[in-house]
């Protein structure tokens, strides 16, 4: 009981250490269908962060062939950072309730 606990909350604070690759790992290695879901969840929230990394790449591209401020890469990544500080707060506290579920 005690062990679901902590690898549930550390999935989810694995975003600070291990990024996707600690829940990949717990979710095909544990035999418990609750930290499994954790794991799932934890991994799918890691993920996130990388959804607009294209959009970037395509700004900077973009704004290479503008003598202009690059606004469209300084949003972009202004975005990226906003999604970031969502997704690392979202997961410190999924981990602490993991931690504290019963």
């Amino acid at each position: 009981m005690e062990t679901r606990k902590v690898l549930s909350g550390l999935c989810y604070f694995s975003i600070f250490f291990a990024g996707i690759l600690f829940p990949l790992v717990v979710m095909f290695a544990s035999g418990d269908d609750v930290t499994k879901s954790h794991a799932k969840k934890a991994f799918l929230s890691h993920l996130i962060p990388l959804i607009p990394v294209p959009f970037l790449i395509f700004a900077i591209f973009n704004d290479m062939n503008n003598e202009a401020i690059p606004v469209f890469t300084l949003v972009t990544a202004g975005i990226i950072v906003l999604v970031g500080l969502i997704v690392t707060i979202w997961n410190v506290i999924k981990g602490v309730k993991a931690l504290m579920m019963e």
